[in-house]
């Protein structure tokens, strides 16, 4: 999702992350960060409230520990886009005897 920001998204994982203070972390998630994609999620109940932004920091200084399974438990939840879910939509198909479909013929640009 991030690909497209300027300036592109830290690492959270990453030194420079990691060695922010959790109150930074704090504030930057309640708050925002100016002329980025990091938008403010406090002061509104529709984001939540200050408790859900001490979990996200707990959470972000868990991410360099993450095992294998974490990871693989969080991407069930990651968006896909619509090359993934046609490709899953053929495995699926696959699984239960259907007929392979073709790639959906892209228009042609001349």
């Amino acid at each position: 999702m991030g690909r497209g920001l300027y300036p592109k998204p830290p690492d959270l994982r990453g030194k420079h992350t990691q060695q922010l203070s959790d109150g930074e972390l704090f504030w930057i998630i309640e708050n925002g960060v100016r002329f980025t994609g990091m938008p403010a999620f406090g002061g509104s109940s529709e984001h939540g409230n200050s408790d859900d932004s001490w979990r996200l920091v707990r959470f972000i200084r868990h991410l360099p520990q993450l095992t294998a399974e974490e990871r693989m438990e969080m991407g069930k939840y990651n968006p896909k886009g619509p090359e993934d879910r046609a490709e899953e939509q053929q495995e699926e198909d696959f699984l239960k005897g259907s007929a392979p479909q073709p790639p959906a013929a892209s228009p042609h640009h001349h």
